[in-house]
């Protein structure tokens, strides 16, 4: 069984008809799917080619996700994040709780610090109704174009000082960790300043590591190239790292093609490890 923890309705160019038969061209036999619901000036344009229609709720509604969940729902849990600075925000992930089903919080990706005390009132909720939480973290880089103008890239969630806060905070609430800020401080270098992809070899002392000795409550999201390629720099550490952390280690895409399958099974882990990771974990998480 493989269930991908991560993944959106009508995304890069996939419909429902074309996300099915992705899944079962990689043999994903369930997928979260999950909502992106912030302003429309908190996402940067780049973004477009990949969300059609983007509406009033952001690049990703609920009402996309319950679309595919409704049609299909054998292969889909539901998942829904709003956005926790909005009015009665805890009341409508109630409601869709109990009226929709809904299983997961996510995503969470604002321009809005992680331990925003609205957003801890949603994450307590998500503790008392069994909901994990994913969220998305992005550090403030800078670039230099050729007039010498320094231009702020899109940031997302603040730091993960931000991110510990609020997983110590909210000890009864599992949060998932995941995107380029996460997965930077899987080393112990200050590459997460600078680079949203680090490379090189991992380094002791990171961040991610110690948080996750530290707080039971927290999970690792792979997905994306972000997480796929925080195991990749270091296939050696990788393998070290799924195995020691097996049991919060949980699989999963935000995209449609199979590096993380491929990838993983590159290592030649224990199968016990690899069923924990493919789901078993999920399934601790939100059982079917």
């Amino acid at each position: 069984m493989i269930i991908d923890v991560h993944n959106h309705p009508d995304w890069h160019g996939h419909d429902l008809d074309r996300f099915v038969a992705n899944m079962d061209k990689y043999g994903i036999d369930k997928t979260w799917l999950l909502s992106w619901e912030c302003p429309n000036h908190e996402y940067e344009s780049n973004y477009i080619h990949a969300i059609p229609n983007p509406g009033p709720d952001g690049p990703i509604s609920f009402a996309r996700c319950l679309s595919y969940a409704e049609r299909c729902p054998d292969r889909f849990v539901l998942g829904y994040a709003p956005d926790p600075r909005q009015p009665f925000a805890v009341q409508k992930l109630r409601a869709a709780v109990e009226i929709f089903g809904v299983r997961v919080c996510g995503e969470v990706k604002l321009r809005m610090f992680l331990d925003n005390w609205d957003a801890l009132d949603m994450y307590r909720y998500c503790g008392e109704a069994g909901l994990p939480v994913i969220v998305h973290l992005d550090y403030r880089l800078y670039c230099q174009d050729s007039q010498n103008a320094y231009h702020q890239d899109w940031w997302y969630g603040g730091a993960i000082e931000n991110f510990e806060n609020a997983t110590a905070a909210c000890p009864e609430t599992n949060f998932l960790g995941h995107a380029p800020g996460f997965w930077a401080h899987i080393s112990g270098d200050d590459k997460y300043l600078t680079e949203s992809y680090p490379s090189g070899k991992v380094q002791p002392g990171g961040k991610l590591i110690a948080m996750l000795d530290k707080y039971p409550n927290l999970y690792c999201d792979i997905s994306a190239g972000s997480g796929c390629n925080a195991l990749r720099r270091d296939p050696e550490f990788a393998r070290g790292f799924l195995i020691e952390y097996q049991d919060r280690i949980c699989y999963g895409r935000d995209y449609f093609d199979n590096i993380h399958q491929e990838f993983l099974n590159s290592l030649d882990l224990p199968q016990e490890v690899l069923d924990k990771i493919y789901f078993r974990n999920a399934l601790k998480l939100v059982p079917l």
